[in-house]
């Protein structure tokens, strides 16, 4: 079995254990609900989401059985499968292999985005300078001038989720910045669950992984409230936040029903360069239960599922070229 086949196998799956039936019975009580039957309606609606939810988490159950299998196999086999794998199916013994993966994904970012910068520092041939430049040289150029581009290095401000499932992904997007310092120095790193507190000076006196170890240790057990935690940001931080700045978002949006304090949003979306939402769930699943992420999407500039290396990459490879 191959990563690629995870669809097929995990819908061969759900068809032996009764999907087929089940959908004949949702056509059936969609049929009720359009004839008036609002009791069927109500049915067929809950149903429809335990449904996604059952897939979900069979795919889950799947990806965990693959990398079972793979991890007999070749290297480069297990890395193409761990760079897709959700982050929160990764085997902890997995942990050293996907801190190679980042680091070899930082180290080939660095190098590309390195000479995009070096390109934006020479700028391009100001030819009527370099002609008034070079009139005592009788029309040789001995002196190009040339046309300078401000970089734009703005301040980065990441807020992480550090709660249950997200931890994962927390911990994976944390060292995928700070293994980017040498072209993005200036990140501000946030924790939360139930409070949020600047991490910023941990990472300054620790290596990375022990670094991340211990932020998660320290909000393992806290129950999550996006709430208090946008309250602390705004108290902490805020005034800092300025045109120049992009804000990472990291989390589920998921606050136990406490008021979701979205004013702080609109406030950080009105006054950041960016605000990106990474979310790990499906965007299926954005809005359901104590999900506030419906509310806070409208204030973002992008709003993006996140659960993978390969997801990572991407994030971080489109916050590069839209900074540097």
């Amino acid at each position: 079995m191959i990563f690629t086949q995870i669809g097929q196998y995990t819908r061969r799956i759900a068809e032996n254990m009764g999907l087929n039936e089940l959908d004949q019975d949702l056509a059936q009580l969609r049929s009720d609900g359009l004839a008036g039957d609002r009791s069927a309606d109500g049915m067929g609606r809950r149903l429809s989401s335990r449904r996604e939810q059952f897939f979900g988490n069979l795919r889950d159950y799947v990806e965990q059985q693959l990398a079972l299998q793979a991890a007999g196999q070749g290297r480069r086999l297990r890395e193409e499968m761990l760079e897709k794998l959700k982050l929160n199916n990764i085997e902890r013994r997995d942990y050293e292999m996907m801190r190679d993966l980042v680091r070899k994904m930082a180290k080939k970012l660095v190098m590309l985005h390195s000479r995009r910068r070096k390109v934006a520092n020479r700028g391009q041939l100001d030819v009527r300078r370099t002609l008034r430049k070079n009139q005592a040289y009788d029309g040789l150029i001995f002196e190009p001038q040339w046309r300078r581009t401000k970089i734009d290095r703005p301040d980065v401000f990441v807020l992480c989720d550090v709660s249950g499932s997200v931890a994962a992904v927390a911990r994976f997007l944390l060292i995928f910045l700070y293994s980017l310092q040498e072209i993005l120095p200036r990140v501000r790193a946030f924790a939360f669950s139930g409070e949020l507190r600047e991490i910023t000076d941990v990472f300054a006196g620790k290596g990375i992984e022990e670094a991340v170890n211990q932020v998660l240790d320290d909000f393992a057990y806290s129950p999550t409230d996006y709430g208090r935690s946008l309250l602390d940001f705004r108290d902490i931080a805020l005034d800092d936040v300025d045109y120049k700045s992009t804000v990472i978002i990291l989390g589920d949006a998921r606050s136990n029903n406490s008021d979701p304090q979205v004013e702080i949003i609109k406030t950080l979306y009105d006054r950041s360069k960016r605000l990106i939402f990474l979310n790990p769930e499906a965007v299926n699943q954005w809005g359901t239960g104590d999900s506030e992420m419906l509310r806070y999407k409208p204030h973002t500039h992008a709003a993006e599922v996140c659960n993978s290396l390969r997801h990572l990459e991407r994030v971080v490879d489109k916050l590069l070229r839209t900074s540097l």
